[in-house]
């Protein structure tokens, strides 16, 4: 049995070096970020003030250390799914990173739809967990809140598990702008993290540096519209929002002010992710290349020669 299992699922499955092997570590990796990204944002929307753990029942975002919170949640889920899927994928775990990386680093343009598919999944399913393990606290605040789920004043409950745009836009441009410079500066300094013709972290540091990218990203420009910079990311749990009843909410994505909104997180964040790899290349990559620039050297460890390094992304 155990040579079955070895042939057709474990490590000598043929399978698992083909590009279903990789998007399983995609679907892994995206499965973890959100688990632990939507988790940090339920525990700040719902769960600490219905478990009295906060200065009423309905007691949210009265001071920027609730925002703190979900920041450095982000952080933490990014330096973990990039460790988790890191190995096999590269740890995309975003599709704008994908495309950008088609575009610009030739990743096999053949294998981009496996790599989405998995993503979306991955984050889909990341979301039903963390509504399965909160679902008795979101029930909660929505009853003492009254909010009606499906309607405009369910929009903090659902905010648990994807994007919205804040009240002040009247129009898609503003949030279709902020999503496109945020995703840009994730996608630019991830190459130059990556770079090891750059000064590239050492020692298995970069998804550490990519983390913290992403919290300071949400610090820096997160409040115009929830920092989604990754399409899957939105998506995934907006689809499973949904079917969870929050509706039109979700999908579309209606908000009074702006309207049909689903569709920015993912458009907004392919162009910026395409304009972030573009500009870091004309500005630094190929000044490093004209300079002939050779490739760092990783750090040895245990006198071995080290395997190249898999691409660290977020």
């Amino acid at each position: 049995m155990r040579g079955v299992w070895y042939v057709r699922m474990g490590a000598g499955a043929a399978w698992r070096k083909t590009v279903w092997g990789e998007g399983l570590s995609e679907f892994l990796g995206c499965f973890v970020l959100i688990a632990f990204g939507d988790g940090v944002v339920a525990m700040a929307v719902a769960a600490l003030n219905q478990s009295g753990r906060a200065a009423t029942d309905h007691t949210i975002f009265l001071a920027s250390g609730d925002w703190l919170l979900i920041t450095w949640g982000w952080c933490v889920a990014v330096i973990l799914a990039i460790y988790v899927a890191g190995g096999i994928s590269g740890a995309h775990i975003n599709p704008a990173v994908t495309i950008a990386l088609a575009v610009r680093r030739g990743f096999p343009w053949l294998k981009v739809p496996y790599y989405i598919f998995a993503q979306v999944a991955g984050c889909f399913t990341g979301a039903a967990l963390v509504y399965l393990n909160y679902k008795d606290a979101i029930k909660s605040y929505e009853h003492v809140t009254h909010a009606v789920r499906g309607q405009a004043s369910s929009i903090a409950s659902y905010s648990i598990f994807a994007t919205f745009p804040s009240g002040y836009f009247h129009n898609p441009v503003g949030p279709f702008i902020d999503e496109l410079i945020g995703t840009a500066l994730l996608v630019g300094i991830v190459l130059a993290i990556i770079d090891d013709r750059n000064l590239a972290p050492k020692a298995n540091l970069g998804p550490l540096i990519i983390g913290l990218l992403v919290g300071g990203v949400g610090m820096s420009f997160g409040a115009n519209t929830g920092y989604a910079i990754n399409p899957a990311r939105d998506f995934g749990p907006r689809l499973f929002a949904w079917f969870a009843g929050w509706d039109g909410v979700a999908l579309p994505g209606n908000y009074g002010n702006v309207n049909w909104y689903w569709w920015i997180p993912i458009v907004a964040c392919i162009v910026g992710g395409i304009i972030g790899a573009i500009v870091y290349d004309v500005f630094i990559h190929e000044g490093l290349m004209a300079r002939g620039e050779p490739p760092a050297p990783d750090i040895e460890v245990k006198g071995e020669v080290p395997e190249e390094r898999p691409v660290e992304e977020f």
